[in-house]
């Protein structure tokens, strides 16, 4: 049961992080700090950890602190059913002001359920399968020490958006859908206070 076997680490580069997750678990990694994306940094801690090359990597950030445990079993069974090269995550728009939301990023999906293209603007969703990518990504470490060996594209560089360099390298990703509520992640200021209210709810 892959279920069985999982286990969870936090690679950080702040002592401070580090400092406090020590107090309820050992297993957190101090990276480096000259890491240019939370890739790299998950590569340098699943390097520490020998994975094996068949090894599945679940990368998580830490401006996603919500994401929901059914979302990430549901990418584990996804993954080993599809066998992509990289699984990520999306669910659909529920708001029409998301699509042209910068923050909010898009993934339009084909009819086989990879990703053709994400962008931060969408106007329209004629002849398109448009979702709210949900950032969360899952590779074989064998994949992952590809990824990071590869040099960031235009289209990567121009959107800030790191996926866009795996697509630019002809790798697969398959995107997990998920039907419930995910509470959104927190790139801005308004998504913070956001986050703050949805504390208190629990």
């Amino acid at each position: 049961d892959v279920y069985k076997r999982q286990e969870t680490y936090v690679a950080t580069d702040s002592n401070e992080i580090f400092e406090h997750v020590s107090k309820f678990t050992q297993n957190v990694i101090m990276t480096s700090s000259d890491h240019i994306s939370g890739t790299d940094r998950v590569y340098e801690a699943a390097t520490e950890l020998q994975l094996s090359d068949n090894d599945l990597v679940i990368n998580l950030q830490g401006d996603e602190p919500f994401m929901p445990n059914g979302l990430l079993k549901k990418i584990i069974d996804d993954f080993f059913k599809v066998d992509p090269d990289v699984i990520s995550a999306c669910h659909s728009i529920v708001d029409k002001h998301d699509l042209l939301n910068k923050n909010c990023v898009k993934v339009i999906i084909n009819e086989n359920g990879y990703a053709d293209a994400f962008k931060r603007e969408v106007t329209t969703t004629n002849n398109s399968y448009v979702m709210r990518h949900i950032g969360v990504y899952g590779y074989k470490y064998k994949t992952l020490s590809k990824i990071v060996n590869l040099k960031p594209t235009q289209s990567e560089l121009n959107n800030k958006l790191e996926q866009l360099r795996f697509l630019d390298n002809n790798l697969s990703i398959y995107m997990t859908e998920y039907d419930k509520d995910v509470p959104p992640g927190i790139d801005t200021d308004e998504d913070l206070k956001k986050a703050e209210a949805y504390l208190k709810t629990l």
